[in-house]
Formats: C-alpha cells, structure tokens, sequence
C-alpha cells in the first residue's frame, strides 16, 4: 500500500456550503484514513447523481492511484476528459497518471494545460499549481524541482492551504534526502498551523523522525495524529509495524486490531495477520492466511503476498512451493520495489534446490547493488559470502572469495582480515594461485603478518610437494623470522617451518650449513628429541672419503647422507 497522503483543499477546490462539500469531504476524509473502499463508495454515489461532477471525478481517480489501481485511474480520467472538455482538475489527474507511466512530456504538456485554462489577471489558480505539485511529489518519474516551484507559488497564492504546505514539506523530503529535513519539518508545522485538526500533517512528522531512527518523537506524532482522529488507520498501521519489526508481537497485534477496526479492507488485513502469524513462526498460520489472499485476489494478488508465503514456505522446508513464489514475486515486483533481502531470500531457496552457483552468486551481487548505503552493501555481501562459506565444495567457496574480493573493492580502507578472508576462501577452494595472489597483497600491506606469511607458505608447499621448485622458501624464512619473535608461543610452527627448511636444504639444494642451522633451531627447542638430535649429528659429521682401490687417481667421492624426512607435524595449519 502506497501512503501517499491527501487533504482538503480549501481555496477553490469545494463549495463552501451544502451536500456537495459534505459528501465530496466525506470522502476524501475516507481517503485520508486509508479506507479506499468506503472513498469509492462515497463518490459512486454522488456521480450517480451528478456523473459531471469533476470533483469527485478527480478524487476517485486518486483513490485508485494510492490503492495502486493505475488502470482504473487512467481509464477514469480518459473518459472524464472527454465528457468534460477538458476540466483543468481533469487534465491535472490524466498528466498525474501519465507520470505513473513514464509519459513526461505528455504529462508536463496536461499541467500547463491546465494552468493556462485557469490563470487570471491575479495569477495561476492556487489549487491548480497544488494538486500540479502533488502529482509530481506521488509519482517515481515527477519533476521534483517543478513540483517545488508550483508549490511554492501556491503558497504565495493562498497561504492558507494545508495541502499546499503538506505536499511542499513531501517535495523537500523526497528532493532532498538528508538535507531536506529542515525544510519538510517547517512546511508540515505550517500546515497545522493553518489546520490544527489535520492528523495526517502529524502522520508526515511522525515519518519524517522515523527516517531519522528518532523513535521518541516518531512516536509522539503518531499519538498525536490519533489524538485527532481516533479512526486515523494510517498511524495504527505504522505502530503495528513499529511493534512488529521489534518483535514485540502482543504490542503490534493489539494495533492491528485498532487498525481492522478503523479500515475497511478486509484482504488487506488477512496479509498483516499472515505477517503476524510469520513474525510469531507460525508458518502454517502465515501461508493459510497469504494463500487466502492470493486465492481471492488472483492475477490482481500484490507482490508482496507472493514474498510473504516464499518466506514461510521456505522456513518451513517447502522448497519447491517457496521457489514458485520467489520467482512469482520477482516477476510481479517493480524493480523500484526490490530491497536487498529479497535476493539474499531468493538465492537461499535456489541453493535448497541445487540451483547454479554462478545464478546464485550473481543473485548477490545484484541484491547489492540495490542498497545505496555503503555499511548496508557490504553487510550484504558478507552475508552472502558467509552463506557460500557454509559449504565445503571448491565452487562455493571460490564464490565466497569472490565476493570478499567485492568487498575489498568496496571498502574505503580494506583491512588485513578483509584480504585474509579473501585469500583463505580461495585456499579453501584449492584454487591456489588465486589464494596466493590475495595473500601475496596481504603481506605487501603488512609486512609483519604471521597468518599471511604462513598462508603463502602453505601454498608454496601444496603447489611444489617435490621441493624442487623451492616455492615455499622465501615466504617460509621470512614466516619463521617473524614467529622467532616469541619462540614459546610458537614453538610448534618454528620447529614445522625449520623441518622443512632442513630438508630443503639437506636433500635439494645440499647446502650443508644451512641443514645444520635448521635443525639447531630443532634441537634448541625441543633438546629432548632423539630423532632431531640424531639428524643433526649426521649432517655434522664430515663426509668419508672413499679407498681407491685400483690406485687410478681419481678423487674419492663423499659418501652419501641420509636424506631427512619430515619428522614433524608441519601440516598446513587451520584459519586462525
């Protein structure tokens, strides 16, 4: 439901007096409290008495646009349009829905329309210039600029019209995320100081803080609103959410219950208690209920219905149905509607079902994208990657390593864990050259990182099990210099490390000395180690020269040591 919000306009818009203004504000009143099917009724009834009347005409197509019936406006006012040659109120409402759908200078060219019928030696009709300023507010493709500059005028105009005051401080708002707080806040202010009854001015403050994360005042305004209006169903339906997203469920269903009973539709309220039957894990309460919404509305069902019974489908193990729904959603949902949990959703129900890691990875970055707050986008990413680092199978983890590698990209100041997360899903993954390359940056930016050293030289061993290659070496010195920093504790790996490197060079490079040294650091460490001891005697003793014994002259050739085996546990070690 869309909570765009209306008001009376009190210069030029109703006769001031009879049943006309009654029955036309009763139902605009109707509107205004979200009870859209008691609205239509109301105006119904006055075109069966007057089908002219351009005024109710107008608010009936407004009612079908805030309860998201598009077509029913467009064809309302198409017809309207031709049987009232052209009314201004009427024009204003066909280049309303024209903004709707995407038809801007279509739009733009009704609105001046209507302007240049209705200007007088004074100026441009106060009323026109405001519901001008409306239609650009409501709509995603309105002319924010325009739209203040109507408005602006109006006020100038008539300053004594809340609307006019209502839907500027809505132009700010939406023109100026942030900045355009102040501004809002003054013009809704003013807009009860014209009219001190006109809860829905509270119910744009009450928004307006809750953009702000200001509960206190958030609150205040919606008690104020229904100070005004106990039937106002616009705030009860805010502070059943206020409750539920809280998890305070006894509170959010009590405002629930104020809200059914201030609103008339009863599908719509079958979904809050689907969603209420979600938020308490009564997940057969929550699809029992959605489906009943989805059955009687049919091809005419919201999006957001078919995410809800996805949801519950999915917590309750029902992958095949919540696959259905997700992908129903998606292809009702407008794109401008899409939030990033809906694709961290959707890709959770597409791996239940084996779907591809690549559609799924894709599926991440996407829902990513969507989110405009940097924290909130790579909150987003690392919960993706931590879903692909669930599993064990190369694919996935390459997928997690990959989004890590995203949120590196992201992040301003990359940190060593960022990298280390990174190059360690590759490692998982076996795909070594590219965990390498990740740690071989580490290392770059912290020199003294124990964990990227001894990553780097892991890999050099999985990568060269002969040792012939030596690619373990040069990142395994500089991995034991820097453990060598606190020997006690770290005296498992240096004597890993210096293994290894006593073999390296007994048996490949046979570099005598630095054997020798390598397996001092052994036996310095662990002095009880008979095997350890034993090796470095050996490599101590001075090779025998062989007897020549046919007297030819030739030199005598060393005999032969004892290649060293690894004689302790130098296993590639867990992540830290």
């Amino acid at each position: 439901m869309k909570k765009t919000t209306f008001t009376i306009l009190v210069s030029g818009m109703l006769i001031a007096t009879g049943l006309k203004a009654q029955t036309v504000q009763e139902g605009i009143n109707h509107l205004y409290a979200d009870r859209f099917k008691s609205a239509i009724g109301v105006f119904e009834k006055i075109l069966a008495t007057n089908p002219n009347n351009t005024d109710a005409i107008y608010w009936m197509g407004q009612t079908y646009l805030d309860n998201d019936e598009n077509a029913k406006a467009r064809d309302l006012y198409a017809k309207a349009l031709l049987s009232s040659n052209n009314a201004p109120i009427i024009l204003v409402g066909v280049g309303h829905v024209e903004l709707h759908d995407n038809k801007l200078s279509d739009a733009k060219q009704h609105f001046e329309m209507a302007l240049t019928s209705t200007r007088t030696k004074k100026g441009d009709d106060p009323m026109i210039l405001t519901l001008i300023g409306r239609a650009n507010v409501d709509a995603k493709a309105g002319d924010l600029p325009y739209a203040i500059e109507k408005l602006e005028a109006a006020v100038l105009r008539d300053p004594k019209n809340p609307e006019t005051y209502l839907q500027l401080g809505n132009a700010y708002k939406k023109a100026r995320p942030g900045e355009g707080g102040g501004k809002a806040f003054e013009n809704y202010k003013k807009a009860l100081e014209v009219n001190p009854n006109f809860p829905v001015a509270d119910m744009r403050l009450a928004k307006l803080f809750e953009s702000q994360k200001n509960w206190e005042f958030f609150l205040q305004y919606l008690n104020d609103a229904i100070a005004l209006d106990p039937k106002f169903a616009p705030a009860y339906y805010e502070l059943f959410y206020y409750y539920f997203f809280r998890e305070k469920y006894p509170e959010a269903e009590a405002q629930l219950q104020k809200y059914i009973a201030a609103a008339d539709d009863v599908i719509q309220n079958e979904y809050l208690y689907a969603q209420l039957c979600f938020g308490n894990k009564n997940y057969d309460c929550a699809i029992t209920k959605a489906m009943n919404v989805y059955t009687t509305m049919g091809a005419s069902t919201k999006p957001k219905v078919y995410k809800l019974i996805a949801y519950a489908d999915y917590e309750k193990g029902n992958y095949a149905d919540a696959l259905k729904f997700i992908n129903l959603y998606f292809g009702k949902a407008k794109t401008d509607s899409l939030i990033s949990k809906d694709f961290d959703i959707k890709a959770r129900i597409m791996t239940k079902m084996g779907g591809d890691p690549n559609e799924i990875y894709a599926t991440y970055i996407q829902g990513a994208a969507l989110d405009t707050v940097l924290a909130n986008k790579i909150d987003f990413m690392n919960a993706g990657a931590a879903f692909f680092a669930s599993g064990e199978d190369s694919v996935r983890r390459t997928k997690e390593g990959e989004l890590r590698l995203e949120v590196i990209k992201l992040r301003p100041t990359p940190s060593e864990r960022n990298y280390f997360d990174a190059g360690f899903a590759f490692y998982k993954a076996n795909n070594l050259d590219r965990s390498d390359s990740v740690f071989a940056v580490l290392v770059q930016k912290w020199p003294e990182s124990i964990p990227g050293w001894q990553l780097r030289y892991n890999i050099g061993r999985l990568k060269d099990t002969s040792m012939t290659g030596g690619l373990a070496i040069p990142p395994g010195l500089r991995y034991l210099e820097l453990m060598q920093k606190d020997t006690a504790k770290n005296k498992r790996n240096i004597i890993g490390v210096a293994s290894y490197l006593a073999q390296y060079y007994a048996n490949i490079t046979k570099d005598r000395d630095n054997a020798i040294k390598y397996l001092e650091i052994m036996v310095m460490l662990d002095p009880t180690n008979e095997v350890f001891k034993k090796y470095l005697e050996d490599m101590k003793k001075p090779p025998n020269p062989k007897t020549n014994p046919k007297g030819n002259g030739s030199q005598p050739k060393p005999s032969p040591r004892p290649e060293l085996k690894n004689s302790t546990n130098s296993k590639v070690f867990n992540r830290p």
